[in-house]
């Protein structure tokens, strides 16, 4: 009779271990340890990611680790474009930067994932310098003149976090 028992618990365990898997892979994650999730994704707030050099902070909505390297996975709310816009793969680049400085391993790629698809954006030392070459233009900018708003979306301005200071609100 005790026999029967474990039965029933390694096949309970069997498919609570196949639900999380098929659960991991529909979310768009790869194959692997979830180290992180965003708290507005799941669980207690974590601190962000910083890079002193860079000045950059950010929190991914995923880390997983994935044979031993950790993998930035930003998810995005509304369906996939043709390709990705250039703003999201700048924030994952951004992710692969952090993830390097504050984890010791640079990632291969990270997922951007949508709606309704997944995209794989590498992580090359190509990618890197159009990233570092952004942030130093990003930084000049900010450094020398005021930057004047860059859109006409009243729905955007609406949702901006400097609403409440900006000369240039819609």
């Amino acid at each position: 009779m005790p026999w029967i028992l474990a039965l029933l618990l390694v096949a309970a365990a069997l498919v609570l271990l196949w639900l999380s898997r098929r659960q991991q892979h529909s979310a768009g994650l790869p194959a692997g340890r979830v180290l992180y999730s965003d708290p507005r994704v799941i669980g207690a707030p974590e601190r962000p990611l910083y890079d002193p050099e860079t000045h950059l902070t950010g929190k991914p909505d995923y880390l997983v680790e994935e044979h031993g390297v950790v993998i930035p996975v930003e998810v995005k709310s509304g369906w996939a474009p043709p390709e990705p816009h250039p703003g999201h793969i700048y924030q994952l680049l951004a992710y692969c930067l952090l993830v390097e400085k504050t984890h010791g391993n640079r990632p291969p790629y990270g997922i951007l994932r949508y709606r309704n698809r997944s995209f794989s954006i590498d992580y090359t030392p190509a990618a890197e310098r159009e990233l570092r070459a952004l942030l130093e233009e990003m930084h000049a900018s900010a450094r020398h003149k005021e930057l004047d708003r860059s859109h006409e979306d009243r729905s955007r301005c609406a949702h901006c976090g400097y609403r409440s200071i900006c000369d240039q609100k819609l």
